[in-house]
């Protein structure tokens, strides 16, 4: 996704990217927040499962404000960024940039920070592997 130099840039690893249906939409044609919640709960899971190497669950989000709405065509683009890692828990900032079909350079749509743990097969809080921890 082109952004340009003097603007701000999306931070962290490009973790999804994925281009909006009509099915996403409102009667307005702008997407549905609970369809971006939900594909930002999927890039934060994404990158806490490759850090942890195993199963997470998310356990708490934090601090959403919507700066612009997203239509019906654009390129959605979701990066995502460890903030902080503990014994079993992984803190990680999502940031959602998008680009409409008419637009050359990328527009920040929202953030927010996605809290997960690693889990075990029964479902159990476990510890995050080790070289994940010192990262």
């Amino acid at each position: 996704m082109k952004t340009q130099p003097d603007k701000p840039q999306p931070r962290g690893e490009l973790t999804l990217q994925l281009v909006t249906m009509a099915s996403d939409t409102n009667n307005n044609g702008d997407i549905y927040a609970g369809w971006l919640v939900n594909k930002m709960d999927l890039a934060s899971a994404t990158a806490a499962g490759r850090l942890a190497r195993g199963r997470t669950a998310t356990v708490a989000m934090e601090g959403m404000e919507f700066l612009s709405p997203v239509r019906l065509g654009a390129e959605v683009a979701f990066y995502t960024h460890l903030e902080d890692i503990g014994r079993s828990s992984m803190k990680i900032r999502v940031e959602v940039w998008t680009r409409d079909q008419t637009e050359q350079h990328a527009r920040k749509v929202t953030e927010a920070q996605f809290v997960s743990v690693a889990i075990d097969e029964h479902g159990r809080i476990r510890e995050v592997p080790e070289p994940a921890q010192k990262l």
